[in-house]
């Protein structure tokens, strides 16, 4: 029998006011989520994954310490919790991206992984984090990850999570693969304009080289006060022959729903050879400063 598992991506706009309080918008955009998240349970899904610091905007657009108030511990948090019950509930993996507290004055963009028990496995913190115009000031708000490239043992599937940014780079895509990763989850919030043209390219490239599949997930809409373009959506299931197998709109809140055949994993992994034929013995200036 194939061993297949049915997984999902969300992908919203953010449409509460940014002068509104922060527990407003909190609110509002988990409520939205949750609402996905029960039509995903209708459709069978059983690893689901949101997008970017799903519990509120891309507020990253500016340099603001209001925003510092996002931050939640994790797991002890109440949005990880809230998840945890709904995992539990619908008998789904869940991987809910949000901005995380160590402690004051130390931050992180993160992912907490709940498995479909409703136990927390572990988090991803981001490891590549921009500083750039326009409009993505991250080295304000977030510390470089510190947590490696873990790999979490869902009950349907061993999973990775790779935010954002890392999506550029190859490094950390590879040590997902090596560390056993069959479905590599890229929560993300980026605008037409700056890197639209490589959405589809970088992605399946990582599925490619690294024989895993792949989740990427956009937000839609624009968010204002900051008119920094538009979050182009578009997320995408991809395979490890590079085929994206389904895809979100470019302008509309939505659940994509994929069937993932974990089979061709090994099918594929057998004609290319790139693990075995590795030289990492040749590597060592990839990592010089």
């Amino acid at each position: 029998m194939p061993r297949i598992v049915r997984c999902g991506l969300i992908q919203a706009s953010c449409t509460t006011p940014a002068s509104a309080s922060l527990e407003k918008i909190r609110e509002e955009a988990i409520e939205k989520h949750l609402g996905f998240i029960e039509e995903a349970a209708r459709q069978g899904v059983q690893i689901l994954c949101m997008q970017e610091i799903f519990t509120g905007p891309y507020f990253c657009a500016e340099q603001s310490v209001r925003w510092y108030g996002m931050v939640e511990r994790i797991p002890d948090g109440p949005t990880v919790r809230l998840m945890q019950e709904t995992a539990r509930r619908h008998g789904m993996a869940i991987v809910a991206p949000i901005y995380e507290e160590e402690m004051t004055g130390v931050y992180y963009n993160t992912a907490a992984v709940i498995d479909a028990d409703g136990s927390y496995l572990g988090k991803y913190r981001k490891h590549h984090i921009p500083h750039c115009a326009p409009g993505f000031w991250e080295k304000f708000y977030f510390k470089p990850g510190n947590l490696g490239y873990t790999v979490f043992n869902t009950q349907f599937a061993r999973i990775g999570v790779y935010i954002c940014y890392d999506r550029h780079f190859p490094e950390g895509a590879r040590a997902l693969g090596l560390n056993g990763a069959e479905i590599v989850f890229n929560p993300s919030a980026t605008v037409a304009g700056l890197s639209e043209y490589l959405w589809k390219l970088e992605q399946p490239a990582h599925a490619v080289a690294n024989g895993y599949f792949v989740g990427a997930i956009n937000r839609v809409g624009r968010e204002e006060p900051w008119g920094i373009g538009e979050f182009y959506g578009q997320s995408y299931f991809c395979t490890p022959r590079g085929r994206i197998i389904a895809e979100g709109s470019r302008d509309r809140d939505e659940l994509i729903v994929a069937d993932l055949n974990l089979d061709e994993i090994e099918e594929v992994r057998q004609v290319w050879q790139f693990f075995r034929d590795r030289r990492p013995e040749t590597y060592t200036d990839l990592v010089k400063e």
